[in-house]
C-alpha cells in the first residue's frame, strides 16, 4: 500500500528513454483511461493492429494479415490523437516494442515475433478464422 502510494505521488525526473511513463505516473487515471480505450477498440473488430506509419515491422505485418484476406482495423499511433497514450498502455500490455500490437479475437496476440511465429506454426489462419476474420 506505501509503494503505490509512492509511485503515485512521485514526480520522476523526464526520461528521454521512456517519455510515456512520466505522463502516467503523474496521472494514473489517464492509463486506466487509455486501457479502456483499447479494450472497447479491440473487442468492436475481430482483428485490430495498432500501428505506426514508419514502422517497417507493422507493414509487415499489416502485409501479412491482408494477404490472408483479412481487413484488419489499423489504428497508426503517430497519426491519431492520443496515440502516445494508447501507446504507453500497450506497453503496460508487455508489448515491447510497442507496435505493432495484434489483438484477434479480442486477445492480444503479441507483437511482430509472436504473429511470425503463429504464422510459421501454421497458427495464424486457425486464430483468424475463429475470430471470424476469415471465412473459408
Amino acid at each position: 500500500m506505501v509503494l503505490a502510494s509512492i509511485f503515485l505521488t512521485a514526480k520522476p525526473k523526464y526520461s528521454p528513454s521512456n517519455p510515456y511513463s512520466f505522463c502516467f505516473i503523474r496521472n494514473p487515471s489517464s492509463l486506466v483511461a487509455s486501457m479502456d480505450r483499447v479494450r472497447n477498440i479491440v473487442s468492436e473488430k475481430p482483428v485490430v493492429i495498432f500501428s505506426k506509419s514508419s514502422c517497417c515491422m507493422s507493414h509487415t505485418i499489416k502485409s501479412l494479415i491482408c494477404d490472408f484476406g483479412v481487413n484488419p482495423a489499423v489504428y497508426e499511433l503517430d497519426e491519431i490523437p492520443r496515440g502516445r497514450e494508447i501507446e504507453a498502455a500497450m506497453s503496460r500490455l508487455g508489448n515491447n516494442p510497442t507496435v505493432p500490437a495484434v489483438f484477434i479475437g479480442g486477445k492480444f496476440i503479441g507483437g511482430a515475433n509472436e504473429v511470425m511465429s503463429l504464422h510459421l506454426k501454421r497458427l495464424l489462419k486457425p486464430k483468424l478464422i475463429e475470430a471470424g476474420a476469415l471465412w473459408v
